[in-house]
């Protein structure tokens, strides 16, 4: 991944604190970790639309009450939505039926609980931003911005007969400040994934960005085969596939400011395969 073009690509009035995206047929899904509705923007006719996730759905929630939904996902005609697990009440996974807009709410306490036992996360370190969903296994991004730094990946099968496992990653590092997952998709045989230099020991508390990165790693083996420093100063917290051919593949990206804006800028990256 030596050379990259990274451009600006839309400008999206209405979405706050955009935090993952997934694209299906025109329609970019966008999830914010201030609001409890799921965004849908249609490119071809710039038509923004919110589906509530909650029946009294709101935006710009205070940081304490927030559901704060980091990692989007599908498998086949279902969305699924996660909430960080970073506090108490950020628990919570939302499943959407495209077919019938059918919504299933499920309370993750108990599988979020043992996911820290597991990697022996301290109680406020767990911090899901990422998640992939493949033959009905889930995999799931920990951003290891706690107090141990620790990045890695769950694997979550889909069946009581299979174990639950949790492998630990190293990631580069900015500024002496390791990077942490922010999201990761995967395409053809490879996760493509985000990872922010943000210096701060904390799951709730926002730091100085350091830069964005754009990783690539084996998803058989889980090892990192390369990496490309995307922005020294930006945070990128979404990807998703846009387009590819024999030569390039093109992904879409959103950005955390944190601070209080009316929109979300969405960037077009193309990378070499």
């Amino acid at each position: 991944m030596e050379k990259i073009q990274l451009t600006e690509f839309k400008k999206i009035k209405g979405i706050q604190a955009a935090s993952g995206l997934l694209f299906s047929k025109e329609v970019l899904f966008i999830i914010s970790d201030n609001s409890s509705f799921l965004y849908q923007y249609v490119l071809d006719k710039d038509l923004l639309l919110k589906f509530p996730l909650v029946k009294e759905a709101q935006e710009k929630i205070a940081k304490k009450n927030k559901p704060d939904l980091e990692a989007i996902t599908s498998y086949g005609n279902q969305l699924f939505l996660f909430g960080s697990g970073s506090t108490e009440n950020r628990n919570m996974m939302f499943t959407l039926d495209l077919t019938n807009d059918q919504l299933q709410i499920k309370d993750l306490s108990k599988l979020y609980n043992f996911l820290k036992n597991i990697a022996q996360l301290e109680g406020d370190e767990l911090n899901i931003e990422g998640a992939i969903c493949v033959d009905k296994t889930m995999y799931l991004f920990q951003r290891g911005n706690g107090q141990n730094s620790k990045n890695g990946i769950f694997i979550v099968p889909d069946s009581q007969d299979k174990q639950i496992q949790y492998f630990p990653l190293s990631l580069p590092s900015l500024d002496d400040v390791e990077c942490t997952f922010t999201d990761a998709i995967l395409v053809n045989e490879h996760i493509y994934f985000l990872a922010t230099a943000e210096n701060t020991i904390s799951t709730f508390e926002d730091g100085e960005i350091l830069g964005s990165i754009l990783g690539k790693i084996n998803f058989q083996t889980f090892e990192l085969e390369d990496v490309i420093l995307l922005s020294e100063n930006k945070k990128f917290e979404g990807i998703t596939l846009f387009q590819q051919n024999d030569t390039t593949i093109s992904f879409l990206l959103c950005e955390d400011t944190d601070k209080e804006v009316e929109y979300t800028i969405l960037y077009q990256l193309i990378i070499k395969k």
